[in-house]
């Protein structure tokens, strides 16, 4: 297989999961504040911060208001990690690989490109701080982002062969999607920065719970705990082996892929993608919930994504360069 369509299929599911990913954040942080009302209105910076683009951010905008933050994360196209940016980068790379990929597959992301683009046609035509130029509500924009990335992943499964393209696609979007959990998590602790006093309120529980919708974990979550505390979302979140999108499963998923991309099954030797996503997931399966608070949540989820990014350059190394 070609190192370009690899790494094309990669950056092509990954983007689409960002996209995702950000309309989750968005949302969840839009529905606390109507929740909220004024009581708290220093929640918007912090998604800003979680996605680590406030440098960006600050050279674009003077201050944290809903209406730039929302601008910022969906349609503007200085922003590489915006949706519409995502969309636009996923579809070139799709593009590329016609050959490699089902014509249903092009259909469903280019139709979803072109919905976002009209949708950012609308916004920016109305000249206004908010939605209010759009068709519909912000919440209804973010939850069609929602639902085309899972058209996307369904006609993905469906209609292309389980073979290294498949699982390349997968390798992108579980390594996407395992960065974005711990970013889900850690926009808690630059929430409640200014407001210690908060832990353990009603403010704080319900916070907490926005962090489960924000990954569609909150049904889940209640099948198998019988109280909403923040060690257990965590440990949901992190730990957990069933939910799509734990960390943990998240690894378990591309070390299955990486071991089929690299032809492991066939006797080849183990490469260091492959050696560091085994020997981290490991590492996080010994892992208890307690000893990562003991260790402080923000820190350890630092720690995951510096370890994310090394597992990227390392599949980035073996399979795309050279």
């Amino acid at each position: 297989m070609l190192s370009r369509v690899a790494e094309s299929v990669y950056w092509m599911n990954r983007y689409v999961e960002r996209a995702e990913n950000y309309s989750r954040f968005i949302d969840v942080n839009h529905q606390l504040s109507l929740d909220l009302n004024e009581e708290f209105t220093n929640q918007w910076m912090p998604l800003v911060n979680t996605t680590g683009d406030a440098e960006l951010f600050g050279k674009k905008y003077e201050t944290a208001t809903p209406s730039n933050v929302i601008k910022f994360m969906t349609f503007d196209d200085e922003n590489p990690s915006s949706i519409f940016c995502c969309l636009k980068y996923a579809r070139e790379n799709a593009r590329t690989i016609r050959e490699n990929i089902s014509t249903a597959m092009w259909e469903t992301l280019n139709n979803f490109f072109i919905i976002v683009k009209e949708y950012r046609k609308s916004y920016m035509e109305s000249k206004k701080e908010d939605f209010q130029g759009l068709s519909v509500s912000l919440s209804e924009f973010l939850s069609d982002v929602r639902k085309n990335a899972q058209s996307f992943y369904g006609c993905s499964d469906a209609t292309i062969c389980h073979d290294e393209v498949w699982n390349f696609s997968l390798l992108g979007r579980f390594l996407e999607r395992a960065d974005k959990t711990t970013r889900i998590l850690d926009m808690k602790y630059f929430i409640l920065l200014p407001s210690i006093k908060d832990v353990g309120s009603t403010l704080d529980l319900l916070q907490w719970l926005s962090l489960l919708k924000s990954a569609s974990a909150h049904e889940m979550f209640n099948r198998k705990y019988k109280r909403v505390h923040p060690t257990e979302i965590a440990e949901f979140l992190i730990l957990d082996e069933t939910l799509p999108r734990s960390i943990v499963f998240c690894l378990k998923e591309m070390e299955r892929s990486l071991e089929i991309v690299s032809g492991t099954i066939e006797g080849i030797p183990r490469n260091l993608a492959q050696d560091a996503t085994t020997n981290y997931l490991k590492r996080l399966r010994a892992e208890s919930i307690q000893s990562i608070f003991d260790k402080g949540l923000h820190e350890y989820l630092d720690d995951i994504q510096i370890e994310l990014n090394r597992i990227g350059a390392k599949i980035s190394e073996r399979f795309f360069t050279g």
